[in-house]
């Protein structure tokens, strides 16, 4: 005998609870469903404790810097990881809780720990029990992917997930993957006082970035004992010792690395197969993904994806929007959708990379007529005042309307200070608007109107 739900969740990230409990307090009867932790990947092992613990590491390394401005701590710079492990799981811990006991709340609501598994159009099973409803929504995320290189399975190596759990320092930190989750882990356990080495299978760090700004990136790597290999293939593993040996192609010669733990940071897949999406018709792409319209919807009317499994963007912060579309549309007879949504993200290395919009090699595979300026981060008083000058800030201008169309704002709160042009990107309005606007001394933000200042025409 099977359950009839008015909607039904699969996943508890940022898109799934907040939905069904606005579907639940609107008097609809649902099921939130969820295999593992509520908060999804960003809650548990994503932004809530990567974040936390980047600022104990950075609490190190500015420890360790103190004689750069005046203040001498005695004795050498130590790093407690246990301590490190148990600041970040209380953090994390409380996140839960919270989230949990929200959705305690709304009585129709209900909460179902398991693996759920589509066994109809409208059907899934989840503890051997048959749900329905008209209305489904998955938001079920996804995973680190691991290689199939040759010894992989003898090694206990670590994704995003697993190497949170670590309360030892690594003696030696291979990091595979030249990215973001890469980035962050390597200069993070770098300043907590292991050796760390980045390999890397391309040319340069964060390859989806304008040149000049993965070649800033490698400076800050490199300025803080970062080993990075490029053009590195033919990875395999084989355990030696208390750690592992691997040996690997760099620019063609073979080399070898001893290592003790193993992160594999080479992009993520999502959680799709144990779900079983095709057994209700829904069409799935080739890596995976299930891919939805502008407004969610995938091929199968009533059933929705959002999240990092529709491929439209790995972030909190798509997720979490995703999550405001559909209630919109759907609970308050709107009609918004993805079109025109700026796509913006970060990097938390230290000092962080904030984006938004297109960059300057985007802008030229789309052969827009645009004026891009640039200026180091050493020409910010902000910058200089806390002795943080490493980066760059750069905008992409739409020549023509005069519309700010592009950002990247590698440096001291670059993060912060990218959403300030997302909001004149998102306003539609001219980049003179900005440049006439007072700005607050001394901030980082306030060079925004020089850096405008320097615009001139893409060279060709």
């Amino acid at each position: 005998m099977s359950k009839t739900f008015d909607a039904i969740f699969i996943g508890a990230g940022q898109s799934g609870p907040f939905l069904a409990a606005d579907f639940a307090n609107a008097g609809h009867k649902v099921a939130l469903i969820e295999r593992a932790h509520l908060g999804g990947t960003c809650v548990n092992d994503g932004c809530t404790p990567t974040k936390t613990m980047v600022a104990s590491a950075r609490a190190a390394h500015l420890a360790r810097r103190g004689g750069d401005f005046g203040v001498n701590v005695p004795g050498p710079i130590s790093v407690d990881m246990k301590a490190v492990k148990r600041r970040k799981d209380e953090v994390v811990n409380a996140s839960v809780t919270s989230l949990s006991n929200w959705l305690g709340g709304p009585e129709n609501l209900t909460l179902i720990e398991g693996e759920a598994k589509f066994t109809g159009t409208k059907q899934i099973t989840v503890n051997g029990e048959t749900l329905t409803a008209e209305k489904i929504f998955i938001n079920t995320g996804a995973r680190a992917r691991i290689p199939d290189w040759a010894g992989i399975e003898t090694i206990p190596y670590l994704t995003n997930t697993s190497i949170m759990d670590l309360d030892e320092l690594p003696e030696h930190l291979v990091v595979v993957g030249g990215n973001y989750v890469g980035l962050e882990f390597a200069q993070m356990f770098r300043r907590f006082g292991s050796e760390v080495t980045v390999i890397e299978h391309g040319n340069r760090l964060a390859k989806k970035e304008d040149p000049d700004i993965s070649s800033a990136i490698a400076d800050i790597v490199a300025n803080e004992d970062i080993e990075v290999l490029y053009d590195t293939s033919d990875i395999s593993l084989q355990p030696s010792g208390t750690g592992f040996t691997l040996t690997l192609k760099v620019g063609g010669a073979e080399r070898q690395l001893e290592g003790s733990h193993l992160l594999l940071a080479i992009g993520r897949v999502p959680n799709t197969d144990a779900l079983d999406p095709e057994a209700a018709g829904i069409e799935m792409d080739k890596s995976g993904h299930i891919p939805a319209d502008e407004h969610l919807r995938t091929n199968v009317p009533g059933i929705f994806a959002l999240g990092d499994v529709n491929g439209r963007g790995a972030f909190t912060h798509t997720s979490y929007n995703e999550y405001e579309i559909v209630k919109d549309n759907l609970l308050s007879g709107g009609n918004r959708s993805l079109a025109g949504r700026i796509m913006t993200y970060a990097m938390y290395i230290d000092p962080p990379l904030g984006r938004a919009g297109l960059n300057e090699t985007q802008a030229r595979e789309q052969g827009r007529e645009v004026l891009v300026a640039s200026m180091p981060m050493s020409q910010v008083s902000r910058a200089k005042e806390r002795s943080e000058t490493q980066g760059l800030m750069k905008v992409v201008v739409d020549a023509n309307s005069k519309r700010i169309i592009g950002a990247s704002i590698l440096g001291i709160e670059g993060d912060e200070v990218v959403q300030t042009l997302l909001a004149y990107m998102a306003s539609d309005v001219p980049y003179t608007v900005l440049t006439q606007t007072m700005q607050i001394h001394p901030t980082v933000t306030e060079l925004l109107p020089t850096l405008l200042g320097k615009l001139e025409p893409l060279s060709s």
